[in-house]
């Protein structure tokens, strides 16, 4: 029998550490739950909230509707010749999956080391790091779909996966519940050593003929290097993402700063790293009440210790308008804003 708590602090159920409530609670262990969660017609016209490690959430006010948190658990993996396929429950914690993968040779998922989050939230926003994205090791998913009770298997052309996006962010936002992801990787290592500081750092180490173990390992250091740990400072990871223009759009920045980090984005397209933009614009490490700027990382938001979300947002505006005003670009948040 599900058990509804009623009034329930989310402070530790999102990694920015924001205090607000949830009028109603609800955890969701088996898919099984779900479809006994909404057989009963009060969820179905209540407002809801899918919560899996609450990694990617900038909670703003009191919930006043129901919070789903999945916590459907399980790894499980099979191979055929040089191809495996490893299916996790939508309640995992990322990287204990990608540890997974790691421990068992498999490859394709160590540039994804350490992402904070769970894996059913993985597909939604198409996560990614260091020259990879969920959508190249993505084999389908497995979703609770709210207004008919069923389950529908969802393709990777399904999930129409573009950068920081996907189907559920958009069309289907709302519409489904995923209970579990199933990827694609390799038992023959591809190593994808050219975003970020990798091969140097590899290089460092004195490491020349890399293994899937040690590029994570390497990943893992480099985020751990720049990114604070949500157990000890509140934030949500990279709080924007990385704005990609046109070659046009790009020629008068590269004039008047040559040495913008960029990167090629395909189709005459330039991705800028929004982190650089925002350091350029003074904000690095800045603290403003208690909120800022992390100290290693321009590009990542932190709660000093009781900001509420509308605190951090409106810390998050000006950073925006920063950019705008010295660069012409429009940043977008990466985290999902909960009003």
């Amino acid at each position: 029998m599900l058990q509804i708590q009623e009034n329930v602090s989310l402070k530790n159920f999102n990694t920015f550490g924001v205090d607000v409530n949830a009028r109603f609670f609800v955890e969701i262990n088996h898919e099984n739950d779900l479809v006994e969660l909404f057989m009963d017609p009060q969820w179905q016209h209540t407002e809801r909230l899918v919560m899996g490690g609450g990694s990617n959430m900038l909670l703003i006010n009191d919930f006043g509707g129901l919070v789903i948190r999945l916590n459907i658990r399980g790894i499980e993996h099979r191979i055929n010749h040089n191809e495996v396929f490893v299916e996790a429950g939508a309640g995992e914690v990322w990287n204990d999956l990608v540890n997974y993968c790691v421990k068992h040779e498999f490859a394709g998922m160590e540039n994804l080391s350490l992402i904070p989050g769970s894996v059913g939230a993985s597909p939604i926003q198409n996560i990614g790091a260091y020259g990879v994205e969920l959508k190249d090791v993505f084999e389908s998913c497995k979703a609770f779909e709210i207004a008919s009770g069923k389950f529908k298997t969802f393709s990777k052309a399904d999930c129409k996966f573009d950068y920081r996006e996907s189907v559920f962010k958009d069309e289907l936002k709302e519409q489904f519940i995923i209970t579990s992801v199933k990827f694609h990787v390799s038992l023959i290592p591809n190593l994808n050593l050219k975003y970020g500081a990798i091969e140097q750092e590899l290089a460092h180490r004195g490491i020349i003929n890399p293994t899937i173990k040690d590029v994570s390992q390497v990943v893992s250091h480099i985020r751990l290097s720049k990114l604070p740990d949500p157990s000890t400072i509140g934030n949500a990871g990279s709080f924007f993402k990385n704005p990609v223009i046109t070659a046009a759009e790009f020629a008068p920045i590269l004039l008047n700063h040559p040495d913008v980090v960029h990167y090629p984005a395909g189709d005459n397209l330039i991705k800028l790293a929004a982190g650089w933009l925002i350091e350029q614009c003074g904000w690095k490490g800045k603290v403003v009440g208690n909120t800022g700027t992390w100290k290693n990382q321009a590009l990542v938001l932190v709660n000093h210790g009781g900001a509420t979300g509308q605190e951090v947002y409106n810390f998050s505006s000006q950073i925006i308008d920063s950019v705008y005003t010295k660069f012409g670009v429009n940043l977008q948040r990466e985290v999902n804003i909960i009003k």
